[in-house]
């Protein structure tokens, strides 16, 4: 309430008027004031395109948002911000090849870049990699906790990279290429390689965050997608197909099954949802090597090379999106986005082929296996 009179806001009133609205006082919004709670109700409709316009200032404020490219039409609302300095690894942490390479290059993965030959592990390269997955699922897990409206993706970037810290794992994004960060944040209409920056998360976000650590010279590569705040009905079935078409494709691991198989299961139950998969981006053999064969696309009637063998690690990693199938990348060179604008939704495992069908190394605990988002279904049905 305020003491001082004004003159009611509503058209043609011209009453004298105490009553100021409590969301403008929040907001720090001047004037704002009515005659009557008639006439506020009356002009709500309108009205609270103040608070959002003013939300939107304070928002721009608060994250820093820069217009980095003048002149690049982006294909929906989301905006790059800024980005924080690269952050320091511990010099007791083993690191790839590519950590402190000027230009960010695997020679190891690029001397054998074009090969189909898929690596057979032994016994002590899957305890070494099965340890590796493991801490990469204790870092998704916490980066989880951090989750929620107003955080920003570069806080939660500084909480994966301290939570690797922690593990003695250095986070296999940094400087991969020159990637500038310690995991992948991708907000909305981002598919994948999303920079995080000092953009706040906003309540109805889908937001997925890719973690991948590298562990006594051995990469742990998974990947999920979260709300944040309330998700509307059509984001969650989008998210929910995606979790679907990864679990669904999980259980057609076998020895002797062809890797271009999973395509044809993934892309079936996506278009069957309404939805489409991203051909662009594709899961990959994982090992001592970040990426490495085999190529495993998401999508029907693709020519992936390779038979499934005991030994065998890779990744499923199905890109899946509400409208095209088609991408485009920011001029940041990382930042793929969807042609149209829609959301896309992602998750990812690595795997393990064993002699009677496969071993999910970066599930979740024997105890609580089912993942985050279904915790996050659990908790959404016991608040209704």
């Amino acid at each position: 309430m305020s003491t001082g009179a004004r003159i009611c806001e509503t058209d043609g009133c011209g009453k004298e008027s105490r009553l100021q609205c409590p969301t403008c006082i929040k907001l720090g919004i001047e004037g704002s004031y009515f005659c009557s709670q008639e006439c506020f109700k009356d002009n709500w409709a309108t009205h609270k395109a103040v608070h959002k316009k003013q939300r939107m200032k304070d928002h721009l404020a608060k994250s820093e948002y820069k217009n980095l490219w003048p002149g690049y039409v982006y294909t929906g609302t989301l905006r790059p911000h800024s980005v924080s300095p690269k952050r320091m690894v511990l010099p007791n942490i083993e690191k790839p090849d590519y950590a402190d390479h000027v230009n960010g290059y695997p020679a190891s993965e690029m001397a054998v870049r074009g090969s189909t030959q898929i690596k057979v592990l032994n016994s002590d390269d899957i305890a070494t990699l099965r340890e590796a997955c493991r801490l990469g699922r204790e870092v998704l897990d916490i980066a989880y906790g951090a989750v929620k409206v107003g955080v920003t993706t570069d806080e939660i970037d500084q909480v994966v990279h301290e939570a690797c810290m922690e593990r003695n794992c250095y986070p296999s994004p940094l400087n991969y290429h020159q990637f500038p960060k310690s995991c992948c944040t991708s907000v909305n209409e981002v598919i994948c390689h999303g920079i995080p920056d000092g953009r706040p998360l906003e309540d109805g976000d889908i937001l997925n965050i890719d973690i991948t650590v590298y562990y006594k010279g051995f990469h742990g590569d998974l990947n999920e997608t979260f709300f944040v705040g309330k998700v509307d009905e059509k984001s969650k079935k989008l998210v929910n197909v995606a979790y679907e078409c990864l679990m669904q494709a999980i259980d057609a691991v076998h020895p002797g099954v062809r890797y271009r198989e999973l395509g044809n299961i993934i892309m079936k139950h996506a278009q069957t949802n309404g939805c489409s998969v991203v051909r662009t981006y594709c899961g990959h053999g994982i090992h001592r090597l970040f990426h490495t064969a085999p190529s495993v696309p998401h999508y029907s009637k693709n020519k992936a090379i390779g038979v499934m063998k005991p030994g065998h690690a890779f990744t499923i990693e199905p890109m899946i999106s509400e409208g095209t199938w088609k991408d485009q990348t920011w001029p940041d060179n990382w930042t793929a986005v969807t042609e149209d604008g829609k959301r896309s939704a992602q998750f990812e495992h690595t795997l393990l082929v064993t002699e009677t069908g496969c071993e999910v190394l970066t599930i979740r605990p024997e105890l609580n296996r089912r993942g985050h988002f279904l915790d996050q279904l659990d908790k959404e049905e016991t608040s209704q």
